[in-house]
């Protein structure tokens, strides 16, 4: 259930995947942008970084609860938007394989399948349930991965993830197929190597060097129609 009433001037950003890392900066930085965010958490009894921001910025956040793997919860969620309408609906939510130095030969069953679902098959679920609640004129993304490149892929390593990221591209792109002609903005973005839980403590970029960048992307993203492949400075990723 909300935990807010939003006020109506503003714009407002539906933001799947906002409880920490490149998720909850991205909430913390539309926010100071003048945005409302509606943000999904996983499971209901335990406090995130985005229950700080509800808090912090009073009557400009909702939080919803949503495991993008569990289609019953977002049926769920479907359900309880209905009637709503988004400026941006953005789906963060990833993850990575617990050994990223196996090859796609050595990944398990179970662990490819895991993967695949949540980082390629799930979030597309999402936009095709909630696509509906976006503007005509507003923006669909996801947060994809430079990894996810297939012409920058000259080193290998990190099979699994670069496999799962390179599906969510390709899926992304037949969306855009079915969405030619609209005036509708489709982003595909690229954070930079991150220092997040999932980036690792070796990652180039901080946070605060990625995330303000991406989301000025994004917002200028919106007066152009069209999928595009950006990364965080705004440069476009070949597929």
């Amino acid at each position: 259930m909300s935990t807010a009433v939003l006020r109506d001037a503003a714009r407002t950003i539906l933001l799947i995947g906002a409880s920490r890392g490149l998720g909850h900066a991205m909430a913390a930085e539309f926010l100071k942008k003048g945005w409302n965010v509606v943000g999904t958490v996983r499971g209901g009894a335990t406090r995130t970084l985005l229950h700080d921001l509800a808090d912090e910025y009073k009557g400009r956040v909702e939080i919803e609860i949503l495991d993008i793997c569990e289609p019953d919860q977002l049926a769920a969620l479907h359900d309880r938007l209905s009637g709503r309408m988004f400026d941006m609906l953005f789906v963060n939510a990833g993850t990575a394989n617990r050994d990223p130095t196996q090859t796609i030969g050595e990944v398990s069953t179970d662990d490819f399948v895991h993967l695949m679902i949540t980082n390629a098959l799930s979030p597309m679920r999402v936009i095709e349930s909630l696509e509906p609640y976006v503007a005509a004129t507003g923006l669909i993304g996801v947060m994809s991965s430079g990894q996810g490149s297939i012409a920058n892929n000259e080193t290998g390593q990190r099979e699994l993830y670069r496999g799962s990221k390179a599906a969510l591209n390709m899926f992304m792109r037949s969306f855009a197929a079915r969405q030619a002609g609209t005036s509708r903005a489709l982003a595909v973005m690229a954070p930079g190597w991150v220092k997040t839980d999932l980036g690792g403590p070796d990652a180039r970029l901080t946070i605060e060097e990625s995330i303000p960048s991406l989301v000025n992307v994004l917002l200028e993203k919106q007066r152009r129609p069209g999928l595009e492949y950006l990364d965080y400075l705004g440069r476009t990723v070949p597929w």
